[in-house]
């Protein structure tokens, strides 16, 4: 008799990213990618970890090498503590888990705080990896109305509010992935009120806060209400994702829940990773190595800004971000960027369809752009490329049918 393997329900909530599939793509010789999420590799410290890698090994090898608190070493989460308070948020050590990076801090929320049939609000369009995380934990998801600055406050007198209720609100309000977008102050306080009017709390996810180009970015949301907000924070944009670090900041009530979700999926984030980075960061690293990856994102930002407007056909629309990663392109009536992609990975360039990041009603004419992993003159030739491939394209959607 054969084996039969009978999945979980959620199993079938699970899909693949568009976005990983599409890097598949771009390893084909003569493509520009300006598909992934990835920082640019240029920025790596290199020499810093590999220094502080020597560091841990000859001084605290035996502790480095063996398991570890699950809530993750305690001079980094001192650290993150002080980190956070530049934010506004108030929180002490206790607070702080680090967690292999954020992406698993978005799986230890969803399994902490969403049931099955329980409403979880989003913005319009909002992060893919989030709706990932989220999913297979079987929740209902409500769009927020979003508009250039991040959701707008009135959508949250639209959420559900019969039982269970919307179990939180999740939020990206620096430069979001992936319309690179940023909430200003007053903004965020008519979020903030709304929010706690409805008694919805506030998930912050914030990896691309300190990638700002002319000024810093408001105080977090978590700030505004620190007892009704979980912040999500990340390693992996300023030093390197491969030591997959992130944390997460949460209420007091909540922590030792996530702190259980944590322990039962993988005991604790490497205690390796952590004394390494801890070893890099403890003496201000950051404070001078984040401007030169500001001045790199700023100066390819220009370019891409350059070449959109010299190349792309009327009709399309954006707007160039003040920070952050990516652009967020609209096309013309009638195009489908995920129709286009094809051609355009055949001409020389890729791209994410904008579809993906939307829990409902996607927009096809929409496309994300990151900047950071070209050079300006690749960003330049990559851009224009597109550009011929969406002119070729406007023919066939101008054609009338026969």
């Amino acid at each position: 008799m054969s084996t039969v393997w009978h999945q979980a329900r959620r199993a079938a909530r699970m899909n693949p990213s568009i976005i990983r599939e599409i890097l598949k793509v771009t390893e084909k010789p003569g493509v520009l990618s300006m598909a992934g999420g990835l920082p640019s590799a240029d920025t790596f410290p290199v020499e810093a970890l590999k220094s502080a890698c020597d560091a841990v090994l000859s001084k605290n090898a035996k502790e480095a090498l063996q398991y570890a608190a699950s809530e993750g070493f305690a001079p980094l989460r001192e650290w993150v503590a002080a980190k956070v308070a530049e934010l506004g948020i108030r929180a002490s050590a206790d607070q702080v888990l680090i967690t292999n990076g954020s992406q698993q801090g978005l799986d230890l929320v969803g399994k902490v705080l969403c049931d099955a049939g329980a409403p979880v609000a989003v913005e319009t369009p909002t992060y893919l990896g989030a709706l990932q995380a989220f999913t297979p934990y079987e929740p209902i998801f409500t769009s927020l109305a979003s508009d250039g600055e991040g959701v707008r406050p009135e959508a949250f007198a639209r959420l559900p509010h019969d039982a269970p209720g919307t179990r939180f609100a999740y939020l990206l309000p620096n430069y979001q992935n992936p319309t690179g977008r940023v909430m200003s102050a007053a903004r965020r306080e008519a979020v903030v009120a709304a929010a706690r009017q409805a008694g919805v709390p506030i998930v912050e996810d914030n990896p691309y806060g300190d990638l700002w180009f002319d000024e810093p970015p408001p105080p977090a949301l978590s700030s505004l209400w620190p007892e009704g907000s979980l912040y999500l924070g990340s390693f992996s944009k300023v030093l390197t994702p491969g030591f997959r670090l992130g944390y997460i900041v949460a209420p007091s009530e909540l922590y030792p829940k996530l702190l259980q979700a944590k322990q039962a999926a993988d005991l604790h984030t490497p205690g390796f990773n952590q004394r390494v980075v801890h070893e890099v960061i403890k003496n201000g690293f950051l404070d001078q190595h984040v401007p030169s990856i500001r001045a790199r994102y700023k100066a390819n930002r220009d370019a891409m800004a350059a070449a959109l407007q010299q190349h792309l056909p009327a009709g399309c629309e954006w707007q160039s971000p003040q920070g952050g990663m990516f652009f967020w392109i609209r096309l013309p009536e009638g195009f489908d960027a995920m129709a286009l992609l094809e051609s355009a990975v055949q001409a020389g360039i890729a791209y994410v369809p904008g579809a993906a990041f939307y829990a409902h009603q996607p927009d096809p004419r929409t496309l994300r752009l990151s900047f950071v992993t070209l050079t300006p003159d690749l960003i330049t030739e990559g851009v224009a490329i597109l550009g011929r491939v969406l002119k070729d394209a406007l023919v066939g959607v101008a054609e009338p049918t026969p």
